[in-house]
């Protein structure tokens, strides 16, 4: 399982020109779930995003959380975290999770984050979406 996040001042996700997901300060989230992964592995990585002391405090330190923020979260479901471009040109995503697995984890991970932070958006599982964002910093960090 891979959370790639990104600590944002908005972000949005649309949906043929219309908006499914938006958030404010915050984290927007890419999700790519593994063939392997399972809900003890969403559970550790969820644990560590939410614990993570990636926002200022008032001496201009990274040293609080995205609760201790009241920040917001827009978690997007994104396969291609499991590109694999080792040969050619082309990338294929063996190591991705199949559909069903995918969806059922990506769900589970939405419903745990929802039981800690107050705003929870999300995009559309397996949509075709337009994704924009205002990286704040920028800082973005991968979780696997």
């Amino acid at each position: 399982m891979k959370f790639l996040i990104q600590r944002v001042t908005s972000a949005k996700v649309e949906i043929d020109g219309e908006t499914v997901g938006q958030i404010g300060k915050g984290y927007m989230v890419l999700i790519g779930v593994g063939e392997t992964d399972t809900k003890e592995i969403a559970d550790r990585l969820v644990r560590k995003m939410l614990s993570l002391r990636i926002f200022a405090d008032d001496h201009g330190k990274t040293n609080l959380s995205i609760q201790d923020v009241k920040g917001e979260l827009l978690l997007v479901s994104q396969f291609t975290l499991y590109a694999d471009c080792h040969k050619g040109n082309r990338p294929t995503f063996n190591g991705a999770g199949n559909p069903t697995l995918a969806n059922e984890l990506y769900e589970y991970i939405v419903c745990e984050c929802k039981k800690s932070v107050s705003v929870v958006q999300t995009g559309r599982f397996g949509a075709d979406m337009q994704v924009s964002l205002v990286n704040d910093g920028p800082f973005t960090i991968l979780l696997d």
